[in-house]
């Protein structure tokens, strides 16, 4: 199990040393939860905090691009330091040509879906993906309550790749923490993303330990 913390939910103020704490503590990855105020009702930041972040740590960047037109954004995010890129199936006219650019580009793939975006909207595009990330919350905001409608989605990814005997990763980010992230690792999710679930805790290893283990 995979565990990346949402910066989102970091003290800002303090944000080197957030970083340093979650790398210290076990992160696999670092979750950057780009938004633009009109796909989702919230703004966070952009290509240069990426870029300041990529600097701060030798983890990988996940970048979860909740923004209108991403494909005009890949390259400035992958040359801040983006490892991972996904966008949202919603805000994309053609899926693989995101999905051939990125991958041209070095960078993993993946399609992120809402709770409410059918999972038949994503199956033709999961043998070419890295990772597919669904969401368990509405996006916008950290801090909401994990919707375990959601589970059914997992299940049925997770049943889809391995029948197929694809390579593609699923993700799981919106309210995971401890009280539910045995359910959620048990349908069949390969990476947790949590924000308020690590950030929030006082104790970020024994939170990041707990969400590794939360298969057994």
């Amino acid at each position: 199990m995979k565990i990346a913390p949402s910066i989102i939910a970091a003290d800002f103020t303090r944000l080197r040393s957030e970083i340093k704490k979650v790398e210290n503590a076990g992160a696999d990855l670092i979750h950057l939860d780009i938004m633009d105020g009109v796909f989702v009702p919230n703004i966070t930041f952009g290509p240069m905090i990426v870029e300041a972040i990529n600097r701060m740590t030798e983890l990988e960047l996940d970048a979860h691009l909740m923004i209108v037109n991403p494909e005009n954004y890949y390259e400035r995010f992958i040359e801040s330091g983006a490892d991972w890129i996904s966008f949202h199936i919603e805000t994309v006219a053609d899926v693989k040509k995101s999905i051939k650019f990125l991958k041209e580009k070095k960078c993993r793939a993946g399609i992120a879906i809402n709770p409410e975006t059918p999972l038949k909207k994503v199956l033709k595009f999961i043998e070419e993906l890295d990772y597919l990330l669904i969401m368990s919350v509405h996006p916008g905001f950290y801090g909401q309550k994990f919707i375990p409608e959601v589970l059914k989605k997992i299940e049925q990814a997770r049943e889809y790749i391995d029948k197929n005997n694809y390579k593609c990763l699923v993700q799981v980010d919106g309210g995971i923490n401890g009280d539910n992230a045995g359910r959620v690792a048990r349908s069949g999710a390969d990476i947790l993303v949590a924000g308020a679930g690590v950030f929030k805790t006082r104790d970020y290893k024994k939170a990041i330990r707990s969400l590794k283990c939360s298969r057994t």
